[in-house]
């Protein structure tokens, strides 16, 4: 680590390239939370013009100008987040990623008349309140010259350990839980996808990284360490798209959302902490702060999803509902949420269909 990393109990001062990863990572959130709600309107739009629902199989939205808007802003927001992991570590980063949460719940409330009740504000204030904490103890960028550092670094025994551990239980998920009891656990979908997530962002870290120095003048592209990150990178995607489609498919979107963000955000925080040694350097005060607005964070997340699944229930059947606790609401089977009144369905249809396109 530099310098600011060493030694001492104090705060370091946020460098110049966690600054820009804050702010990159911030931009990402708004352009993909405002991309959720764009792109639903031009569902909706495209669902009234045609008949057929996205959720139904219908794909007239691929018509629907509002919906590409929608899709480019997603993609803005995708790409920024991709610099973003170029600049401050993955601690920083992925957390940040929550915000995107707030802003779709935020404009929802006021543009598609979603209410956002009092247990929501609380998890959007929760998710800022622990994303602040993250951001003032997170440990700064480490000073990466050459691909070179970056294999190293993915080449030594604790890292090795932990990507044949994860090769070992996506294997076994795949081949032995996922064709027994995919159909009924939503673990073993979303486990799957957050394993093979954690991988993905630490090589969309090192491509980032090389692509930086590339731009800056040191040629990283004749490394084949580079491409081999970007072989990886392709790779644990499409076994995230795949696998995602999967659980989206099978369970309810505000089951699939929050088990999925927070085995993801949880899993990549590990896996960076021990590919680029993000602790190293850190006070012991300075790590229990971070482990606890990270805990803020994702006890906020669920909140705000398991809100949002008790409002689409139409009031009228509120009482057949309300023995449900947002425990036993969320049992992992997804039976019971996937019978939830039929003018639910729509909406959940079309959360589905962004979420394929939002969650990668």
């Amino acid at each position: 680590m530099e310098g600011g990393m060493g030694g001492g109990g104090g705060q370091q001062e946020l460098s110049a390239d966690n600054v820009r990863g804050i702010v990159l990572a911030l931009l990402s959130s708004g352009f993909i939370g405002s991309s959720f709600i764009i792109k639903k309107k031009g569902l909706r739009r495209a669902a009234v013009s045609s008949g057929i629902s996205a959720g139904v199989g219908g794909h007239s939205y691929l018509l629907e100008p509002l919906w590409w808007v929608g899709m480019i802003t997603m993609i803005v927001g995708e790409i920024a987040n991709f610099v973003a992991y170029a600049f401050a570590p993955a601690v920083l980063v992925t957390p940040l990623g929550a915000l995107s949460i707030i802003v779709s719940a935020v404009l929802a409330h006021f543009i598609l008349n979603e209410r956002l009740h009092a247990l929501g504000v609380l998890g959007c204030v929760m998710c800022i309140a622990g994303s602040m904490v993250i951001v003032i103890h997170a440990p700064l960028e480490q000073e990466i010259t050459s691909v070179k550092e970056i294999w190293h670094m993915a080449t030594q025994p604790s890292f090795l350990l932990y990507v044949a551990s994860v090769i070992v239980l996506v294997s076994v998920l795949v081949f032995h839980f996922s064709p027994l009891w995919g159909q009924s656990n939503v673990l073993i979908y979303t486990a799957i996808c957050s394993l093979m997530g954690s991988l993905s962002v630490m090589s969309v870290k090192a491509l980032g990284t090389s692509l930086k120095l590339t731009f800056e003048g040191t040629n990283q592209l004749a490394y084949p360490e580079t491409w081999f990150f970007m072989l990886v990178v392709a790779i644990c995607v499409l076994t995230q798209m795949n696998y995602l489609n999967k659980a989206l498919d099978t369970f309810n979107t505000a089951v699939v959302s929050p088990i999925y963000y927070v085995m993801f955000t949880s899993l990549t925080i590990l896996a960076s902490i021990i590919m680029f040694k993000d602790w190293s350097g850190q006070s012991l005060g300075s790590i229990t702060s971070e482990i606890c607005g990270l805990i803020v964070v994702l006890s906020g997340t669920i909140l705000l999803h398991v809100t949002k699944d008790y409002e689409r229930i139409p009031q009228s059947r509120i009482g057949l509902y309300a023995p449900l606790s947002p425990t036993s609401a969320t049992r992992l089977n997804g039976e019971l949420l996937r019978h939830v009144e039929e003018d639910a369905r729509r909406t959940d249809d079309e959360e589905k269909v962004l979420r394929r396109q939002e969650m990668y």
